[in-house]
């Protein structure tokens, strides 16, 4: 019994690590990714560069053409957007860049 009261606290803080650390991080990832898969053409995006522009295509395998100004278009895969571009940086972007 005694060694069962041993790895008690080794429990509990490991309970406390996943509800504050883990579980809002899963989370925050399965929203990034419901986002990403609803992105399709005309949305205006921020990339993790820091390009802004508008989808114009969409391929079956995950990659996105993105206009960034009138007749200049760049492919990128779809993992590397950030977020919609709505005028403003996604908080996202600058909790990871803190």
């Amino acid at each position: 019994m005694q060694g069962m009261m041993s790895f008690a606290p080794i429990l509990v803080m490991f309970a406390i690590f996943y509800f504050i650390l883990i579980r809002p991080q899963v989370r925050k990832q399965k929203e990034q990714q419901a986002m990403l898969q609803r992105l399709g053409k005309g949305d205006e995006v921020i990339t993790r560069g820091g390009l802004i522009g508008k989808i114009t295509g969409v391929s079956d395998d995950g990659v996105l053409v993105v206009e960034l100004q009138e007749k200049v278009r760049v492919r990128i895969p779809r993992a590397y957007v950030e977020g919609k571009w709505e005028g403003k940086v996604p908080a996202s972007a600058t909790k990871s860049a803190a």
